[in-house]
């Protein structure tokens, strides 16, 4: 599978527009099991949650499980991913689900990786500069612990699909199963260096999860710090077809959310 080469110096594929991504989000939520909530921001696009309990048995105690995407306006392919597991009804039904579709949807109108005033918001989980972040903390600060948080992005340099895992406390890791379930829709990343981080060519990043290190935190530092202490930023290359990058996360996905070996 060759890339395009259309990505020069930034991420120059398709877009998609938010207003009928999220339109449609809402009316497949809606339509199934699903409660959706919209969380104003006060800069005239509201974040869209979807909340759905798991089907409860006696002695039952179901996993709680976080989904995220576009938080970069640039990578259309994750909220584009949660959409078709959505409509094909593949999430568990034993889990306890959240998920927020598009964290930046005026970015995603825009086809813009940070919001319009220039912030990146996947930087900004310590800081809370951004009216978009402070929505999403004030909900998530009422929230439970999940049990595994899944962050969908895209990388417009990458040759190949990888992954970040932070799990500090060493939970049983889906990591290799989900670059091994990748590998059949797309391309794996092999580099040993990626975005200045090492690698050991497996396509798996398991970076230093100390705080103080890295101030400008993104989504995943802040859930490990306050909700959830595993989690996956799942990357799909964005210089292949978008149908690609869909299959390629959505893969990745079904493969995070089966339930875990101990």
């Amino acid at each position: 599978m060759q890339r395009l080469g259309l990505n020069q110096g930034s991420y120059l594929g398709e877009r998609i527009h938010a207003s009928a991504f999220l339109n449609a989000f809402h009316q497949l939520a809606k339509a199934g099991r699903w409660t959706v909530e919209s969380l104003l921001t006060g800069t005239g696009y509201s974040l869209c949650m979807a909340h759905r309990p798991a089907r409860r048995q006696a002695g039952m105690n179901p996993r709680r499980l976080y989904l995220s995407s576009g938080i970069h306006g640039d990578e259309p392919a994750g909220p584009l991913a949660l959409l078709d597991l959505l409509r094909s009804d593949l999430f568990p039904e034993d889990a306890d689900l959240w998920i927020f579709p598009c964290l930046n949807p005026a970015g995603l109108e825009a086809g813009t990786r940070t919001n319009p005033t220039g912030i990146d918001l996947n930087r900004d989980y310590n800081h809370r500069q951004s009216a978009e972040v402070r929505a999403h903390l004030n909900y998530l600060e009422n929230c439970p612990a999940f049990d595994l948080a899944i962050m969908l992005h895209e990388d417009w340099e990458a040759a190949g699909f990888y992954l970040y895992e932070l799990n500090p406390d060493g939970h049983p890791s889906p990591a290799s199963a989900i670059v091994e379930a990748v590998s059949h829709v797309c391309p794996i990343e092999t580099a040993t260096l990626i975005d200045g981080r090492p690698c050991d060519g497996s396509g798996v990043i398991r970076p230093a999860t100390d705080p103080l290190a890295r101030p400008d935190w993104p989504e995943a530092f802040w859930l490990l710090q306050n909700r959830c202490r595993q989690s996956l930023t799942l990357e799909a290359p964005s210089d292949f077809p978008l149908a690609t990058r869909v299959a390629a996360l959505s893969a990745a996905v079904l493969c995070a959310l089966q339930k875990p070996n101990s």
